[in-house]
């Protein structure tokens, strides 16, 4: 693991049928792994979602813009894996969020990736609320 502060880890099993016929875990999964972390992150800062506040018609997300990943070391069943996330400053509509994924069968960094999520509201981007913006700040490292 990096000497970074990460906002939140979690641990996922690696199931047989994340493997490839090259008998490793197959690099889409990896994107998976980041979208658990980056789900729960959601949930930790409380990002909207849903209906907006002032009205049934109108909706209110995140949005998945942008999604990267380095592969550094390939992962095989049966292994544990942690998929940490931390975010950087948010930016006016949109906050990128930084991901690493451990191996603890190999004790080491097995893939990094980066997202950034952008603040929805029926289609358009749509500024962070002071509120998201404070929870965002409080809870990135």
């Amino acid at each position: 693991m990096s000497n970074v502060d990460w906002a939140l880890a979690t641990e996922i099993r690696v199931a047989w049928g994340d493997m490839d016929a090259f008998g490793h875990v197959n690099n889409a999964v990896y994107l998976r792994w980041f979208e658990t972390a980056r789900i729960e992150w959601l949930a930790l800062v409380e990002f909207p979602e849903g209906p907006y506040p002032s009205t049934t018609t109108s909706t209110l997300g995140p949005m998945l813009k942008t999604v990267a990943a380095v592969y550094e070391a390939q992962v095989k069943y049966p292994d544990v894996v942690v998929a940490r996330v931390r975010a950087e400053p948010p930016g006016r509509t949109s906050v990128k969020l930084v991901y690493e994924i451990e191996s603890r069968a190999a004790g080491r960094v097995v893939a990094t990736g980066e997202s950034v999520v952008v603040l929805v509201k029926d289609g358009r981007s749509e500024a962070l609320p002071d509120d998201l913006r404070v929870r965002i700040t409080s809870r990135r490292r």
